[in-house]
């Protein structure tokens, strides 16, 4: 696993900013059901092929507009839709856990916007409680949630942190997410050993001893 310093992380984190923190939607973006969102997308997909020379008549060839077109409206882009956001049930930090609690090592699965290839890395979140705590799972499904649509992994960063933020109701919240990007690795460059690392530190974790400490737990070694 990649180690930071906090030095690192700080001159990657103030350069990685995207164009909206918002995924850039139209306002009809759900005026028509997910069915006919996937027979529009199958005979898209089925003209590519065909523009491509590919024969469709194929048994291995004719099924794949159809599956393509689920993919991308059920799977891999299904955090477009604000009806799959994972509710996020909050409690009292009844037993007075003071500390950060970090949830390391995240599987990220995303799409890059630009190019529509995939994003896989890791995603490491952290809080520190003002009075409410919420479920671990949670923490990972909205990691998921986020990276379910064509993403900037800046973007994605600071989705992650706003919606913790609001869920919990502080700004003491971070992420960092290592990952690599198949746009990089595997065409243009082909450099397949880069990744890249993003941040987003809110409230006492841009301080430097909170931020320090937040790294060191990413850095443990979690081989169990």
């Amino acid at each position: 696993m990649t180690k930071f310093t906090t030095e690192q992380v700080d001159d990657l984190g103030e350069n990685h900013i995207g164009t909206s923190s918002d995924t850039p939607l139209r306002a009809d973006a759900f005026d028509i059901s997910d069915s006919d969102k996937i027979e529009s997308i199958k005979k898209d997909v089925t003209n590519i092929l065909n523009t491509l020379g590919l024969d469709l008549t194929d048994d291995s060839l004719k099924g794949t507009p159809n599956r393509v077109a689920k993919m991308f409206v059920n799977e891999i882009f299904g955090g477009l839709n604000p009806a799959k956001k994972p509710s996020a049930s909050v409690f009292d930090n009844k037993y007075k856990y003071g500390e950060m609690l970090v949830e390391k090592n995240i599987t990220v699965y995303s799409t890059c916007e630009h190019h529509l290839l995939p994003i896989v890395g890791r995603a490491h979140v952290a809080y520190i409680s003002n009075g409410t705590v919420v479920g671990l799972s949670k923490m990972n499904r909205i990691v998921d949630y986020f990276s379910k649509r064509p993403q900037v992994q800046e973007r994605l960063t600071i989705q992650v942190v706003k919606e913790l933020k609001k869920v919990l109701g502080t700004e003491d919240v971070a992420c960092v997410i290592d990952a690599k990007h198949l746009c990089v690795n595997s065409r243009g460059i082909r450099d397949i050993e880069s990744s890249t690392v993003t941040s987003e530190f809110g409230g006492k974790f841009q301080e430097k001893e909170t931020k320090r400490e937040f790294l060191d737990y990413i850095n443990m070694d979690t081989n169990f």
